[in-house]
């Protein structure tokens, strides 16, 4: 997929002009569908009757949907080719939306973020392959940093969402991020047909999954997820209980991935730079610390700063992560399309497994249980990366050389 033409002066070094504010424009309207529902679960849970049980499942609907249609996202990127895929998730993403802003029934919320989940698979692997293979691999962690900088603007957003439309209504606020994305479907069509490369079959990717880079990739992936699931059905209910309002939830999430913002194209260059492992390790030590306190911090203004400050510690895995996994697709020849496809899988079985089970959890003893299993994954994690771990588990086969560190 390398070798697009020129279409003018690039938006970065080496990319086509136009694709890399295409591509984070597309990323931060499908976060800003995903993260909309933080701030309305306190609502949804009072107006709908849902036990911490039940929230989990509506916040797991999305990452489940998304767990369907990571693989068959990623065949659909090397088959369709990438934009197609992204027009595809695009316009399926922007009915789901609809249908979720003007109904009330859990059936049908459920099912629409499901839907939404699975349109998102389509979007996230279809711009990610678009983007990682067109970018010069000297470069790609700061691009791809970019672009996760750019979707944590649309979790920055989300939450914003979610928060107006508790005030005037989930039917007009989510009508108007539907529109958005039917207009950045439009722009996907301007952009030049990047080349497709030869079809791939999953067939093909399951080898992959013995490359050291690959598999670190995916757990690097799975683990924000598996953090993320916790977070967002445990602490929006617990700062509701400690008197937060729709507000304030989405402040202090807002504020999270505001610093999450700044933080990931720094990240993508210290990766470039360092290698991918420099960053990861600092992340995994903060991490640590930040789980074990969320459920025993209170009042709820110390929590919020605390969510500010902490929660970055989680998503910016998520960079180095995904160029481990692009270098990895490099070395075994394998389409970007489905690499990204392989992350959405990770991402989406480690979020809606957390969420599923983490309300459940809490419900049968307190939030303290699932936050500190949460935390016993990041130590684990934080020590297979040190050299003697990464030996030690290179006996096995299951790591090894992953991009420096």
């Amino acid at each position: 997929m390398r070798g697009q033409e020129e279409t003018g002066p690039p938006s970065e070094p080496g990319l086509p002009r136009g694709l890399l504010p295409l591509i984070c424009a597309a990323v931060l309207v499908d976060t800003v569908f995903f993260t909309a529902l933080t701030p309305l679960l306190p609502h949804y849970v009072h107006s709908l009757g849902l036990s911490k049980t039940g929230a989990g499942f509506l916040v797991a609907a999305y990452p489940v949907g998304t767990l369907i249609g990571a693989l068959p996202g990623g065949v659909l990127a090397t088959r369709l080719g990438v934009r197609r895929a992204v027009v595809l998730g695009l316009a399926v993403m922007s009915i789901a939306t609809l249908v979720f802003g003007f109904d009330s029934s859990i059936t049908v919320l459920d099912g629409a973020r499901l839907v939404q989940g699975v349109a998102g698979a389509c979007t996230w692997a279809g711009s990610l392959a678009w983007l990682a293979a067109a970018a010069p691999v000297e470069r790609r962690g700061r691009v791809l940093g970019v672009a996760f900088s750019a979707a944590l603007g649309g979790a920055l957003v989300g939450p914003v969402v979610g928060a107006v439309a508790n005030g005037v209504g989930t039917g007009p606020a989510f009508a108007a991020a539907g529109v958005a994305g039917v207009f950045l479907l439009l722009m996907s069509l301007t952009m030049p047909r990047p080349p497709s490369g030869e079809p791939q079959s999953l067939r093909q990717a399951l080898p992959a999954l013995t490359d050291p880079g690959i598999a670190a990739g995916m757990w690097l992936t799975a683990l924000p997820g598996v953090a993320f699931g916790v977070v967002d059905v445990l602490v929006p209910l617990r700062l509701n209980a400690l008197g937060a309002t729709a507000v304030v939830i989405s402040a202090a999430f807002l504020g999270a991935a505001a610093l999450e913002a700044l933080f990931a194209p720094l990240i993508g260059r210290l990766s470039d730079r360092r290698g991918s492992l420099a960053p990861v390790r600092v992340s995994l030590v903060v991490a640590v610390a930040v789980a074990l306190s969320i459920p025993f911090v209170s009042p709820s203004w110390f929590l919020v700063a605390l969510l500010v400050i902490g929660l970055p510690a989680f998503g910016v895995l998520f960079v180095p992560a995904s160029a481990m996994l692009s270098d990895g697709a490099d070395r075994r020849q394998l389409h970007q399309g489905l690499a990204f496809g392989l992350a959405n899988l990770a991402w989406a079985a480690g979020q809606a497994l957390a969420a599923t089970s983490s309300g459940a959890l809490a419900q049968a003893t307190n939030d303290a249980v699932p936050f500190t299993l949460l935390a016993g994954l990041f130590a684990l994690t934080a020590l297979a990366v040190r050299p003697r771990g990464r030996r030690l588990l290179a006996r096995f086969g299951v790591w090894g050389p992953v991009g420096g560190g």
